[in-house]
């Protein structure tokens, strides 16, 4: 599956909590809200984490929640993108494409017999 096959997906699914809501609450989640929603996701994210690392009690089906977790973040990253408008394809391609300069400039300037 491919970047434009997991937006769809996540735009669909974005689409049916949109109608929820509605049904709901009378209204859909603001940017702000997908925004905060992430930001739960990653404190999630971070727990399971801590306990995959022993620092935590671990849950009896943890990598299962592991996955879940990273799955509902990589749908709030797309979402966000989306409601931003961004083209995150783009946007990861440039940034990657940055970091890379950057930190084979700075090994360039460690040399090889200091790594």
């Amino acid at each position: 599956m491919d970047l434009d096959e997991l937006r769809r997906r996540a735009l669909r699914i974005h689409d049916l909590y949109d109608e929820l809501n509605m049904q709901e609450r009378g209204r859909v989640w603001t940017r702000e809200e997908f925004m905060l929603g992430f930001m739960g996701d990653a404190g999630d994210l971070a727990k399971l984490i801590l306990a995959q690392e022993g620092a935590r009690s671990a849950r009896p089906d943890s990598q299962a929640a592991l996955e879940h977790e990273l799955a509902d973040c990589l749908w709030s990253v797309l979402i966000l993108a989306h409601r931003y408008g961004l083209d995150l394809e783009s946007a990861f391609l440039r940034t990657m494409e940055e970091l890379e300069k950057t930190i084979s400039a700075r090994l360039d300037r460690v040399g090889p017999e200091e790594r």
